[in-house]
């Protein structure tokens, strides 16, 4: 697993020691960041289920100043951490071990907005909707976000301020970007 592109282009990251993490295959995540190319700025992104870290060490990789790391288990946070130390750039990121919902919380309570959010849960958990719900609510993105959200079943979000831009299949993975309007 490597970045694709930008000032950490080439480094190898690590996997996460077990069966229990899918990793962002190296197709699809070159797909996701050739769809999100237009809307690319230099703000704050959230990998809300990072796992390796992989797709929030690409978004700094490729100018946003800051990526927020999240993931609850202490294997995946040891290889983020590893995988951040690797870029000398470790002021960039935030690591926190959490659940998806205690870190929204911490993300309210301290007013932290994302310009930039990947969702890639355990399919299995099929929360993808209320996630963003939660993230319009509490007031956590910055108009003009991208959400990109990887699933393997087909979501209706039914929320105002959310506009699907893009979506696009890979085998069992669907990539759905959107957009939140403020």
């Amino acid at each position: 697993m490597k970045v694709v592109s930008g000032k950490f282009r080439g480094l190898n990251l690590k996997a996460v020691p077990t069966n229990n993490t899918r990793p962002t295959s190296a197709k699809v995540k070159e797909a996701v960041f050739s769809m999100l190319s237009p809307y690319m700025v230099d703000g704050i992104a959230l990998d809300l289920f990072a796992g390796t870290g992989s797709l929030g060490i690409e978004a700094v990789s490729r100018g946003y100043q800051q990526a927020y790391l999240v993931d609850k288990a202490y294997k995946a946070i040891n290889t983020i951490k590893e995988n951040v130390e690797k870029t000398r750039e470790e002021d960039s990121f935030v690591v926190i071990k959490s659940s998806a919902t205690e870190a929204l919380k911490k993300f309210q309570d301290e007013k932290v907005k994302f310009d930039l959010v990947f969702l890639d849960p355990p399919y299995r958990m099929k929360i993808t909707e209320q996630i963003i719900s939660d993230m319009v609510d509490n007031d956590l993105l910055n108009d003009g976000a991208v959400i990109v959200d990887e699933t393997d079943y087909d979501i209706d979000l039914e929320l105002e301020q959310i506009e699907l831009i893009k979506e696009k299949r890979y085998k069992d993975t669907k990539v759905a970007m959107y957009r939140f309007g403020g």
